[in-house]
C-alpha cells in the first residue's frame, strides 16, 4: 500500500476528568444520618418483631 508522507493519525480529544458532584448540604447530610440511624435501629428491632409475628401466626393457625 502507498502511504502519504504527510499523513498523521487523527488526534484524540484531550482527556478531561469527570465533573465532581457538589457536596451535600446540611439538610441533606442530616437526612442521610437519620436514615442510616433508623436502619441501624431496625436492624436489631425488626428480627425480634418479625419473630413475634411468626409466633403469633403459628399460635393462631397452628395445629391443635
Amino acid at each position: 500500500m502507498f502511504v502519504d508522507e504527510g499523513w498523521k493519525p487523527p488526534r484524540e480529544p484531550a482527556w478531561e476528568p469527570p465533573a465532581r458532584k457538589t457536596p451535600l448540604t446540611k439538610a441533606q447530610e442530616r437526612a442521610v444520618v437519620c436514615i442510616i440511624g433508623l436502619n441501624a435501629v431496625l436492624l436489631f428491632v425488626a428480627p425480634v418483631g418479625g419473630a413475634s409475628v411468626v409466633h403469633a401466626f403459628i399460635a393462631l393457625f397452628g395445629q391443635r
